[in-house]
């Protein structure tokens, strides 16, 4: 059974920092692209980040760029993102995402992507 279990939320103040954690279980992490997904209050889910299988590619949405850090350690089966300069506008769940194929056609910011997201970790951003 997959499992994505994310860590790591919680109330910070504007300009803090956060590291969001994601612990993988019941597929082989290190063969597949993941990602990371947020959804703010009363809105839809927004691509966020993402990494290729091997950890040498990264990926980033635009409001995110120069702010968060996408990384993954395969050998712990654990996907991080490193959340810098925080806005209130951060605020929102947190998910990891597995993509659902390991070919090589991956549009990351594609949410069709994915097949499995975890229960998420909540981000407040607030002074």
């Amino acid at each position: 059974e997959v499992q994505l279990v994310e860590s790591g939320g919680g109330l910070v103040q504007p300009g803090g920092s956060l590291r969001l954690s994601c612990a993988a279980s019941g597929f082989t992490f290190g063969i597949y692209d993941m990602s990371w997904v947020r959804q703010a209050p009363g809105k839809g889910p927004e691509w966020v980040s993402g990494i290729n299988s091997g950890g040498g590619r990264t990926y980033y949405a635009d409001f995110v760029k120069g702010r968060f850090t996408i990384s993954r350690d395969n050998a712990k089966n654990t996907l991080y993102l490193q959340l810098n300069s925080l806005k209130p506008e951060d605020t929102a769940v947190y998910y990891c995402a597995k993509r659902a194929f390991t070919d090589s056609s991956w549009a990351p910011n594609e949410l069709r992507e994915y097949d499995y997201w975890g229960q998420g970790t909540l981000v407040t951003v607030s002074s």
